[in-house]
């Protein structure tokens, strides 16, 4: 077994999202939590794109000096481990509003690599996986309260 196999046997499990920014408003420090979590040793960056979508609904690549807000996203320049392409951009795409900007963000959860690594090693086998997002996590804390 190579080095790069027995480095990808440890690798903690790998996340997209697909962020569409609200850049009227965008001050950087979403971006500026994303370095801490990468410092901390929590996650790693393999792809930072960033795309848009045109009111035709065509999508395109967007440069990290080109996107709105004025943002420096410097820090992210090189993110990019040639997973993502230009299907995974269109893809990505799909679900923006017309007229907006997006991030496509890729990671490995490097906090869950050793349990992960120990279940592959025993047999174990992800068999499914998602995730709640908070509004409806929200909601169903707020049925579950008595109306007074």
């Amino acid at each position: 077994m190579t080095e790069d196999s027995t480095d990808l046997e440890e690798i903690g499990p790998i996340d997209y999202l697909v962020i569409q920014l609200p850049t009227a408003s965008m001050d950087g420090t979403a971006f500026e939590h994303l370095l801490d979590l990468v410092g901390r040793g929590l996650v790693r960056v393999l792809d930072l794109a960033f795309l848009s979508k045109a009111a035709d609904g065509s999508v395109s690549g967007v440069a990290l000096d080109e996107v709105p807000g004025g943002v420096n996203l410097t820090f992210f320049e090189g993110a990019s481990s040639g997973l993502l392409g230009d299907d995974d951009l269109e893809e990505a795409g799909a679900a923006l509003d017309p007229g907006t900007t997006a991030a496509l963000l890729v990671y490995e959860n490097v906090w869950a690599a050793p349990f992960a690594t120990a279940l592959r090693r025993n047999g174990a086998q992800l068999v499914a996986s998602g995730r709640i997002p908070v509004q409806a996590l929200l909601a169903a804390i707020d049925a579950t309260e008595p109306v007074a």
